[in-house]
């Protein structure tokens, strides 16, 4: 009758799955975000001034357009910079030509825009290294505002309702 006391058997604690980097680094980020009560609209803006910032074509700008125009709109300025800097790869890819189609719209007369041209007019020639690139600049800059001005509606517009469905269905933690 005296029987010995047999714990029952334990059973394993469920294991967290292995998460990888994009979902630790970006979705998890943006689920905390959508989690913060913000409204569609402003997540839609938030959204498409990222990737607006994200693709300008001129290294170091984006933090700076990014963070003034989140604090200025009254925006959450991590999330604007995290989709921003999301975009990086693709703004090495277009900032090559940004500037060679900005040197043409903007007039340079000078050599097309390379990197060979490039090394050799510094090399040789400071001024017309600095003339063709300042052309370069402003005219991808011009090209990207007005590519901006043309998407960034467009790219609200589409997120806005997806973005409705979404907040409706996610659920409240």
């Amino acid at each position: 009758m005296n029987q010995p006391l047999v714990p029952p058997p334990a059973t394993p604690s469920p294991v967290p799955p292995v998460q990888g980097w994009f979902r630790r680094r970006v979705v998890q980020p943006l689920l905390g975000i959508l989690r913060q009560g913000l409204t569609p609209r402003q997540l839609a803006l938030m959204a498409t001034l990222g990737t607006a910032f994200g693709l300008v074509p001129m290294l170091g700008v984006t933090t700076l357009l990014a963070t003034f125009a989140a604090v200025r709109l009254r925006l959450n300025v991590a999330a604007i910079l995290l989709i921003a800097h999301l975009w990086s790869p693709v703004q090495l890819l277009l900032i090559i030509p940004f500037m060679s189609r900005g040197a043409k719209l903007w007039g340079s007369h000078g050599p097309e825009l390379t990197l060979a041209k490039l090394q050799y007019l510094f090399s040789h020639d400071w001024v017309g290294a600095l003339q063709l690139l300042w052309h370069a600049i402003v005219g991808g800059l011009a090209l990207w505002a007005v590519a901006c001005v043309l998407i960034g509606p467009v790219l609200y517009f589409i997120l806005l309702p997806i973005l409705r469905r979404t907040i409706k269905s996610a659920p409240v933690s």
